[in-house]
């Protein structure tokens, strides 16, 4: 029998992959993925010197390994019997099957983040003495807070505690006959007792990850046995905090007859353990007659998936379930199959599922952390505020534990703002921002294009990738096209000149969309010039598909759906018109983590699906762009929509008559107009718009347009922080799916908002999405008359 034995942590080196990298493209290009940057280099240059910490070490060496192993499997067959020392482990989980390769990337990567994280402790690895003989040497040391993490060979022991008691002990082992040790370049104690905190949250993340059960019989560190078919979560949890029984698994696997065994690793560390337990001729039983296995066959990897281009859009895409890299992954493997497969894996999330930005932190830090934990992505409302709340709220997302880079943020086109996107975009790249959504958009700018291809690259069989996402919210065809094509040649051309992108970003953005995904809006509290889903989605999809074509795309463009998505039936008729994904909005403003006023969120709560209307939208006043908000209970769109009236039907204030004006003071502007201007002028030359204020002097009626404006700013704000004496003013953007939501869940647990959390609305919507769908298709194909005929 053979074994595959694949190294852990200590075994990396520059260099390492060299010979591999090239003859596995699309392994590197879904690691690229993962990781936000070439893994190539990281490997082979190291230019940062981050090989070596441990955050980067496990998903370093963790991608050499499986290359390595693909190459294996690729030229023979698969072995008997596979284990892995500690991080090795992973692989011969991939090699049995256990997971797909991004999966176990992902996993890996949440692994060495929380290791990483540990300090304050030590390894130490002692030779010479059994490891009974150093538990007495702690005993005989006084050193109870250190514990015996890694039993190697019968006279190889790595200890594991705080740093002060591991340097402390090394006297005691010096001084042993026949003992010597060696400190190991560790910030943490590692499989110790003291990882325990780690391994509590690294539990929360793997008990929702779905596992298969292993093809090949994988031998677990901390039994030293085979893993169960059930129990791969359990004991890569226990994994962090116990030893490694190294010693013991060989053994094992001598004893059940394995005679051959191959490493796997940049450097050789457990050939000479090997051979060191086999010499242990006197102390291993014979082995026992085995029943003998069926002839191996080969086992290959599963390779990342690519989405071939499709001539149609497909209703309904189900497509086999991606395990995401958060703390809960797939609940539903129903819900996990709507949408495209591709599209979770390129955003790393459980469902083909955003939670979309909302205005002025809206969806705030809280928001988008909580979803980011449970394995989702929302977009952190940046439209609206000044750049230093934006970047703060970056670095606190930038700690939060957990995430792992799963949060976006949104761009908000503002014509007023010349040069706010530059600066907007240098606070992403800055903060390391991998997601961003694009909305208010009519073209494509140059910021937007920066952000993209930051990064984008070709892997050396000329594919282009690029390494951040760009969802682009649209609600016309022709602006959908814009996004769906590669950048303009020309604008290219001025990045690269003055140094926005490299020459090979800009090669590789030749070869992509600008935009991977594109939001149909429709219906929703956006800008959607009243757009429609029922015929925006079809459409647009339909498009995307051309273009694909057109462009000759690696990977076909997606379309998602954004609006009305407030109950189960609506998320389930998006996908059957063909969406890729699906966008919330209006039903996560109702949530404990929502950045608005509990006012706000009682007013929502009580919500019905008529209860909306259409208003200007402030940012784009002078072109008649609306939007919905809330208008039982809040006079905002009714004034609102006067005020675009008198904007209309006159060229400046001086044309109002007096009653106008009156009403205009009391109701709208809170002050006598000079007042409300001098306020004005004083906002805008505070925000760098001093231009707009130059302009109204010679223009009368923009003057008019930027106080009247002055309302829409002051609404939105009195409806965020609860004030009320302005009650009747809130300005709450919101659709219908508010009051669609609110009926869905009447009578139920959720029906309080307070109980309302982010990921439960998900969870609620894509799961009974999926219900839906099963029962509608088996009402469908039941015998008898057809459920939707009349008699």
């Amino acid at each position: 029998m053979r074994a595959w034995l694949f190294a852990g942590q200590g075994a990396q080196r520059v260099g390492m992959g060299q010979e591999l990298f090239d003859r596995f493209p699309e392994y590197v290009a879904a690691a690229d993925r993962v990781l936000g940057e070439s893994v190539r280099d990281l490997c082979l240059d190291d230019p940062d010197g981050r090989l070596n910490r441990t955050r980067w070490t496990q998903p370093a060496l963790y991608v050499v390994n499986a290359l390595a192993c693909a190459q294996a499997l690729a030229e023979g067959p698969a072995p008997d019997v596979l284990a892995g020392h500690s991080l090795g482990e992973y692989n011969a989980l991939l090699a049995a099957g256990c997971f797909d390769f991004e999966t176990g990337l992902r996993i890996v990567c949440r692994r060495g983040e929380l290791m990483g994280e540990a300090d304050g402790g030590a390894m130490l690895a002692v030779l010479g003495l059994s490891p009974d003989a150093v538990r007495a040497l702690l005993d005989r040391s006084g050193a109870t807070d250190v514990d015996l993490a890694n039993l190697n060979t019968a006279t190889q022991v790595v200890v594991s505690g705080p740093a002060e008691s591991v340097k402390a002990l090394r006297a005691a082992v010096r001084a042993a006959p026949g003992a010597r040790c060696v400190p190991l370049a560790t910030s943490g104690a590692f499989h110790s007792r003291h990882m325990l905190p780690a391994q509590e949250r690294f539990a929360a993340f793997l008990d929702t990850v779905g596992f298969r059960p292993p093809r090949i019989p994988v031998f677990a560190n901390v039994t030293g046995r085979p893993y169960p078919a059930d129990g791969v979560a359990d004991l890569l949890a226990r994994q962090i905090a116990a030893p490694v029984r190294w010693h013991e698994t060989l053994r094992e696997l001598i004893r059940r007859g394995v005679t051959e065994a191959d490493e796997f690793g940049p450097r050789p560390m457990l050939r000479q353990m090997w051979e060191s337990v086999r010499a242990e001729a006197d102390t291993v039983p014979q082995p026992q007659p085995q029943p003998q296995p069926q002839p191996s066959q080969r086992v290959p990897v599963p390779q990342p998936q690519r989405e071939q281009p499709v001539p149609v859009p497909v209703p309904v895409r189900r497509e086999a379930p991606v395990v995401a890299p958060g703390p809960e992954t797939v609940r539903d493997p129903a819900a996990a199959r709507l949408g495209s497969a591709e599209f979770r894996q390129d955003h790393g999330v459980r469902y083909a599922y955003l939670a979309g930005s909302m205005f002025r932190g809206v969806s705030s830090v809280e928001l988008v952390a909580r979803l980011g934990r449970a394995g989702l992505r929302g977009y952190f409302g940046a439209g609206g505020l000044d750049l230093d709340t934006v970047d703060k709220a970056l670095a606190e997302l930038a700690r939060t534990p957990g995430l792992d880079g799963r949060y976006g943020v949104n761009v908000l086109h503002d014509l007023t703002r010349p040069g706010a996107e530059d600066a907007l975009t240098d606070l992403l790249l800055r903060h390391g921002v991998r997601h961003v959504e694009a909305a208010a958009f009519t073209t494509v700018t140059p910021a937007l294009v920066r952000f993209r291809f930051t990064g984008a690259h070709r892997t050396p069989d000329g594919t282009p990738v690029a390494v951040r996402t760009l969802v682009a919210k649209c609600s016309r065809p022709e602006v959908a096209a814009h996004f769906m094509a590669p950048p303009a040649e020309e604008l290219l051309r001025r990045l690269v000149a003055r140094g926005a992108l490299t020459a090979a970003e800009a090669d590789a953005a030749r070869g992509l969309p600008v935009a991977q995904d594109i939001c149909v809006e429709g219906d929703s509290a956006g800008h959607t010039d009243g757009g429609v889903s029922l015929a925006l989605v079809p459409t647009t999809a339909a498009l995307a598909a051309r273009l694909t074509a057109r462009h000759g795309y690696v990977r076909r463009l997606r379309v998602g759906a954004c609006g009305g998505l407030g109950t189960p039936e609506a998320v389930a008729a998006a996908f059957v018109l063909g969406a890729d994904f699906v966008v919330t909005g209006s039903v996560n403003q109702c949530s404990p983590q929502a950045g608005t006023s509990d006012a706000v969120k009682d007013l929502l709560a009580a919500l019905d699906v008529q209860d909306t209307a259409y208003a200007p939208a402030g940012d784009l006043f002078e072109l008649g762009s609306r939007v919905q908000v809330v208008r039982k209970g809040t006079l905002f769109a009714a004034r609102a929509n006067k005020l675009y009236q008198l904007y209309r039907g006159h060229s400046g204030l001086d044309d109002l008559d007096e009653a106008t004006r009156t009403w205009l003071e009391r109701d709208c502007l809170r002050a006598p107009l000079d007042q409300a201007w001098k306020q004005t002028c004083a906002h805008y030359r505070d925000t760098g718009r001093g231009h707009e204020i130059e302009r109204a002097e010679r223009d009368p009626k923009h003057r008019m347009a930027l106080l009247f404006k002055s309302y829409f700013a002051r609404t939105n704000r009195a409806a965020q922080d609860g004030d009320p004496a302005e009650r009747a003013n809130y300005q709450v953007h919101c659709g219908p799916a508010a009051g669609a939501f609110n009926r869905c869940v009447a009578g139920t647990a959720l029906e309080p908002w307070r109980e309302r959390h982010v990921e439960r609305i998900a969870e609620l919507l894509m799961t009974g999405a999926a219900r839906v769908l099963d029962e509608r298709l088996a009402a469908f194909t039941e015998p008898g008359p057809h459920p939707a005929t009349h008699p």
